[in-house]
């Protein structure tokens, strides 16, 4: 779905004028304000509902525009740059003296990445043409802080609703969770929030595996917290092996659940809501958001979901279901 001439012009003018506005990118749909005006990016906390000590990341054209932004790049992060923007791939880097402190959530660093999506490109370059050409989008996701991420414009829509003028819609997002995170500010790179690009894939280029370092304190990064990407459905994580006996126990307290799975088909006679996710990670996370969101406004008592295997390639959705599950007041 390509979005109108006149809705990119529209978009450039709102951004320009300090107001809000929602864009598609591969991994969600975010909301965006020109990361250059702290007045604009204020907008987006308020919209969010989100703390003021919460970073964002900047979105940009190209990587031309890193040294604007960043001072002491380190070669890895270039290397990281050429070889997965446009990407899902978001790096932490040494900002600028002149980066707003609305931005950084007041540290030292900036999140910075190339989207890899069409429509986000376009508007990227389309601002960058008029506000400077290395002029960038601050852009967390575009839904109320701590909640589920929107892979669709409908997704925007129900969230913020009025809260923003515009939504720029470009179908649903390919990746479907948010971007993987490595912060290159401290010497040696480190992933602070799991995603699309694995470790296997930094390895490849960087020639050493990062480590993964988990969050605590204030946060550095964006989605960080241990409650995160919630339903207002209380949530439960339930091993396989033990998935059907768990809903015949719901099922005699007569609690209606809705249930994710991945390897468990739909049982015939059970009352519950069943929603089979493909059984692959890159699928699995494609779909979770929306499945979590249909589970939502299901009439639910709970959304039960299926464990994830215990292997790396699933450790990024595996992190967006711990999280789901803490801020949905789960166990």
């Amino acid at each position: 779905m390509i979005p109108a001439e006149a809705d990119y012009a529209r978009a450039v003018e709102l951004l320009r004028a300090g107001e809000l506005v929602a864009f598609p990118t591969e991994t969600v749909y975010g909301l965006g304000a020109d990361a250059a005006n702290p007045a604009a990016v204020a907008k987006i906390f308020a919209a969010k509902g989100r703390p003021a000590d919460h970073p964002l990341i900047v979105h940009l054209a190209g990587h031309d525009a890193v040294d604007h932004w960043a001072e002491q790049v380190p070669d890895a992060a270039w290397e990281l740059m050429e070889t997965f923007w446009p990407g899902p791939l978001t790096l932490i880097l040494k900002k600028q003296a002149w980066v707003p402190s609305t931005v950084t959530g007041g540290q030292d660093t900036v999140g910075l990445r190339v989207p890899g999506h069409p429509v986000a490109l376009e508007l990227l370059r389309r601002f960058a043409a008029l506000a400077g050409e290395h002029a960038g989008i601050a852009a967390p996701s575009a839904n109320r802080f701590g909640r589920i991420s929107p892979t669709s414009a409908a997704h925007v829509r129900e969230e913020l609703g009025d809260r923003i003028q515009l939504i720029l819609d470009g179908g649903p997002c390919k990746v479907g969770i948010e971007s993987t995170i490595v912060d290159c500010s401290r010497g040696e790179p480190v992933i602070l929030r799991p995603g699309h690009i694995a470790p296997a894939h930094l390895e490849a280029v960087l020639g050493r595996r990062p480590a993964i370092e988990i969050a605590s304190g204030a946060p550095r990064v964006s989605g960080s917290l241990a409650a995160h990407y919630a339903p207002q459905t209380p949530m439960r994580l339930i091993a396989g092996q033990r998935l059907l006996d768990y809903l015949n126990a719901q099922r005699h307290k007569g609690d209606r659940c809705g249930v994710i799975g991945h390897s468990q088909p739909p049982q015939a006679g059970m009352p519950h809501l069943w929603r089979m996710l493909p059984a692959d990670p890159v699928g699995y996370a494609h779909d979770l958001y929306a499945a979590l969101r249909e589970m939502d406004h299901a009439g639910v008592s709970a959304i039960v979901v299926e464990a994830l295997p215990e292997e790396p390639a699933w450790a990024a959705v595996a992190d967006r279901l711990r999280r789901a599950v803490a801020g949905s007041g789960g166990n």
